[in-house]
């Protein structure tokens, strides 16, 4: 038996979910809480943050005052598994500046459908 605190509403239920062919989930005061754990157990997937390098007429912004990083975020949400790739593709990727929030820096990342979008305007 696994505990788990659900994260759609803001009640927290204290989530137990019996594994077997069919989930068995107890604990939980809305259908939400159900669907909630069903896909944490068998599917798991995280909306991913990170910051990807700022560049500047095509070298790595050096003013004291200029941003160096931009932050950047999944547009939907990633696979546990794959979470560690994702990282690895946005820490390799240099923006260059001008960037808008919203704007797609990465699209449809390796095919998943995900893109990565910028979180602010910088630049």
């Amino acid at each position: 038996m696994k505990e788990l605190t659900c994260i759609i509403c803001p009640e927290g239920c204290s989530l137990s979910v019996e594994e077997g062919e069919n989930l068995k989930v107890t604990g939980n005061n809305c259908a939400r809480g159900i669907a909630y754990a069903q896909e944490e157990i068998r599917e798991p997937k995280r909306t991913v943050t990170a910051t990807c390098a700022a560049i500047f007429d095509n070298n790595l912004v050096k003013s004291l005052y200029a941003p160096r990083r931009v932050p950047v975020k999944t547009s939907a949400p990633c696979h546990k598994e794959k979470i560690a790739a994702l990282l690895k593709t946005i820490y390799e990727t240099k923006i260059t500046l001008p960037v808008k929030m919203g704007q797609v820096i990465i699209a449809d990342w390796n095919g998943s459908g995900i893109d990565i979008v910028a979180t602010r305007s910088l630049g």
